[in-house]
C-alpha cells in the first residue's frame, strides 16, 4: 500500500502563521483526479493571477484509477500540494474540482464543480456495491439497473438528497435543461459560465498556421489527426467491436502519400497514462516510424486541433471539439451507447460520417475534405458564451469567495506555441516519379498499390530500423546540422555512403527546411536549394532529382531548376555544383 506523503507546514498547516512569509486573505484548493480532470483547472487556474489576497493549494483525491502522471504534475505547478487527508481538514474558501470521486463532500470550504469535458455526455456503467471507489462516500453511484449520465444525475451530484457542491458549472442552457429533468434538486447550484477550454482555442485561432509549421505541415500538405478516447469502445481500444486501429495505422501511412499528409494522434491521457507513454510508443513504434507524430495529450491537442485538417475520431470529447471548430470528422468508434441519447454529442454522433476500415483510405479522406460542408453554427452546443467563460467564471468563484473581483479583466492564458516537431521517416519510403523534362512528379508512400503509375525506387533513411534495406535502396537521407563533427558533414557522409552501400546511387544528406546535398555515384556533389515559393521535403526533392538523373539528363555546368510537383504543388529547386 502506498504510503501517503507528510502533511506539510506552510503555508498552511497547525503552526504555518510562524513560517509563511505572506498572509492571503483566502484559500482555493485546485482538486485534481488525474491528469485529464488537471487540464481543465490549468484552464481556469489564471484568474487567480496577481491577486496578493489568494493562496493556491492543489491536492489529489487518490481516488481516480488513473494516477500515473499527477506528481509530474504537480511538480509543473509548483503549488503547495496538500496530501489528501490534510486537504480534507484544512479549511479552505474555495475548492474547485473537474471531476467527482473521492469525499468531495467532506471538503472544508465552499466546493465549486466544472466540467473536464464538452458537457456533461457520458454515460457511467454502474460497479456493483461492493465494487464503490474506495472513500467516495454515500454519493457515489452503486448496484442498478440503469446508467446515470456522470455529473449530470442524483447518482453523481447529491449526498443525503442534497447536492454537496456549492457550483456546478454548466457550459449550455441544454445541460441545465437535462438537469432540470433529472435532478432537479440541483438547479440551485448550478451556474452558466460557457467553457475556457474552448475559448482558449477560439483565441488561438489566428495562429493555426504557426501550430501547423510546428509539427512540420508543410504547404499543401493536409494534416490528419486521430483522435481516441480513453474506453475500450474508443478508437484505440480493443473492446468495441473489430479491433481496427492496429490495422489501419500501416495503411494509412502507405495510401497517404508521404508528401500530401501528415500524421498525428491525440490520445486520451487515460491511455497515455493507463498502459504508460512506452507501451503506447511500442505499439505505435512503426506508425511513428513512418511519420506519425503523438501529441502531448496535456499540453498540446488544442494545437493540433487548431492545425489540423481532418480528424478520425470516436465519441469522445476532443473529436467533438474538433467538429465545433468546424473540421471535417470521420468516425471510427461511434460508440452511441457510451452516451447519454439526450446530450449534444450522440445527436453528432448520429449524424456524423462513418469510417470504413476496410475500405479504400485515400478516397475516404478526400472524399471528406471535399464534400465537407461545415453547419452554420457548428459550436451551438458547446458554448452558450463563447469567449467570455474566463470573466463568468471569475465571478462565480470570487462570488462563493464572497472577496470582491480583482479590476483587471479576467484573462484566460493563450495557448503556448509547441516545439517544432516535423515528422522524421526512418522506413523505407516507395518513391513514384514521372519525369517530363526539368518537371517531375513524385509520390512517396510506405507502400504503392498494385499498378500505380512511374518509375519507381526505393529510398531509405540511414537509421532504418532493419540494416538490410540500406543495401536495397537507391538513395540513402539522413538529416544534420552541416558542421555535425560525428558525421564529418555533408561530402564526408555521403562519399562515405557510396562507398559502403555499392548498390546505391544517391546519397542525401539534409542540412536544412529548404536544402541538402546529394552525391550521385555517377555525377557528382550537388547542392539543392529550394527557392522561397517552395516547401516540400528535401528528401523528396533529392529523391526527384534521383529520377531526373536516371531519366538520362545531367547537370549543366552553371547549374539548374527543377520543379518538382508534389502535395498539389510546384517547387522549383536550385541544383549547382
Amino acid at each position: 500500500m502506498r504510503a501517503e506523503p507528510l502533511p506539510i507546514r506552510v503555508p498552511v498547516g497547525p503552526d504555518s502563521e510562524r513560517w509563511a512569509s505572506r498572509t492571503a486573505q483566502r484559500r482555493v484548493l485546485l482538486v485534481i483526479h488525474n491528469v485529464t480532470s488537471a487540464g481543465r483547472l490549468l484552464d481556469v487556474r489564471s484568474l487567480f493571477h496577481d491577486d496578493f489576497r489568494v493562496q493556491l493549494l492543489v491536492t489529489s483525491t487518490g481516488s481516480s484509477a488513473f494516477q500515473a502522471g499527477v506528481a509530474e504534475l504537480f511538480a509543473d505547478l509548483g503549488l503547495p500540494a496538500l496530501p489528501w487527508s490534510q486537504a480534507l481538514s484544512t479549511p479552505v474558501d474555495l475548492a474547485i474540482s473537474a471531476s467527482f470521486g473521492g469525499q468531495l463532500s467532506s471538503l472544508q470550504g465552499k466546493l465549486s464543480v466544472i466540467s473536464h469535458g464538452v458537457g456533461y455526455t457520458k454515460r457511467l456503467t454502474l460497479p456493483g456495491a461492493g465494487s464503490r471507489e474506495p472513500g467516495a462516500g454515500s454519493r457515489e453511484p452503486g448496484a442498478g439497473s440503469r446508467e446515470p449520465t456522470f455529473g449530470l444525475s442524483p447518482e453523481w451530484l447529491l449526498a443525503d438528497g442534497r447536492p454537496f457542491m456549492d457550483g456546478l458549472v454548466l457550459s449550455h442552457p441544454e445541460q441545465l435543461e437535462r438537469l432540470h429533468r433529472v435532478c432537479p434538486q440541483a438547479v440551485g447550484v448550478s451556474v452558466l459560465a460557457g467553457d475556457p477550454c474552448f475559448d482558449r482555442m477560439l483565441a488561438a485561432r489566428p495562429y493555426r498556421e504557426r501550430f501547423r509549421r510546428a509539427l512540420g505541415v508543410r504547404r499543401g500538405q493536409r494534416l490528419v489527426v486521430l483522435n481516441s478516447t480513453w474506453n475500450p469502445e474508443g478508437f484505440f481500444g480493443s473492446g468495441g467491436g473489430p479491433d481496427v486501429f492496429p490495422g489501419l495505422l500501416p495503411r494509412l501511412t502507405a495510401e497517404l502519400p508521404a508528401d500530401d499528409y501528415r500524421l498525428a494522434a491525440v490520445l486520451h491521457p487515460n491511455i497515455w497514462y493507463g498502459h504508460g507513454p512506452g507501451q503506447v510508443r511500442a505499439w505505435l513504434d512503426r506508425a511513428l516510424r513512418s511519420g506519425l507524430t503523438l501529441i502531448d495529450p496535456a499540453h498540446a491537442w488544442r494545437q493540433a486541433l487548431l492545425a489540423a485538417d481532418a480528424v478520425i475520431g470516436d465519441f469522445g470529447a476532443v473529436t467533438y471539439y474538433a467538429s465545433a471548430l468546424g473540421t471535417p470528422v470521420l468516425l471510427a468508434a461511434p460508440g452511441e451507447d457510451r452516451l447519454d441519447p439526450e446530450a449534444p454529442l450522440a445527436a453528432f454522433v448520429r449524424g456524423a460520417p462513418r469510417l470504413d476500415p476496410y475500405g479504400p483510405l485515400r478516397v475516404q479522406v478526400e472524399g471528406l475534405l471535399a464534400g465537407h460542408r461545415p453547419a452554420a453554427d457548428p459550436a451551438e452546443f458547446v458554448t452558450s458564451a463563447p469567449g467570455t467563460s474566463a470573466a463568468l467564471l471569475r465571478r462565480h468563484f470570487y462570488g462563493l469567495m464572497d472577496l470582491p473581483e480583482p479590476v483587471a479583466p479576467a484573462l484566460l492564458e493563450p495557448l503556448p506555441l509547441p516545439p517544432y516537431d516535423p515528422p522524421r521517416r526512418t522506413v523505407p519510403l516507395r518513391v513514384l516519379t514521372r519525369v517530363k523534362e526539368t518537371d517531375i512528379e513524385i509520390e512517396r508512400s510506405t507502400e504503392h498499390p498494385y499498378g500505380a503509375d512511374g518509375d519507381a525506387h526505393l529510398a531509405v533513411h540511414e537509421d532504418t530500423r532493419d540494416p538490410g534495406h540500406l543495401e536495397l535502396a537507391d538513395v540513402i537521407v539522413r538529416e544534420g546540422p552541416l558542421g555535425d563533427p560525428r558525421l564529418g558533414g555533408p561530402e564526408e557522409w555521403t562519399a562515405e555512403i557510396l562507398g559502403r552501400h555499392v548498390h546505391c546511387a544517391v546519397a542525401a544528406y539534409v542540412s536544412g527546411p529548404d536544402r541538402c546535398t546529394v552525391r550521385s555515384r555517377e555525377h557528382g556533389l550537388f547542392r539543392l536549394s529550394a527557392s522561397p515559393e517552395a516547401d516540400a521535403d528535401p528528401a523528396a526533392y533529392a529523391s526527384a532529382f534521383h529520377a531526373w538523373l536516371a531519366d538520362g539528363n545531367s547537370v549543366p555546368s552553371g547549374g539548374i531548376t527543377l520543379r518538382v510537383h508534389a502535395a498539389g504543388g510546384v517547387h522549383p529547386v536550385a541544383v549547382g555544383p
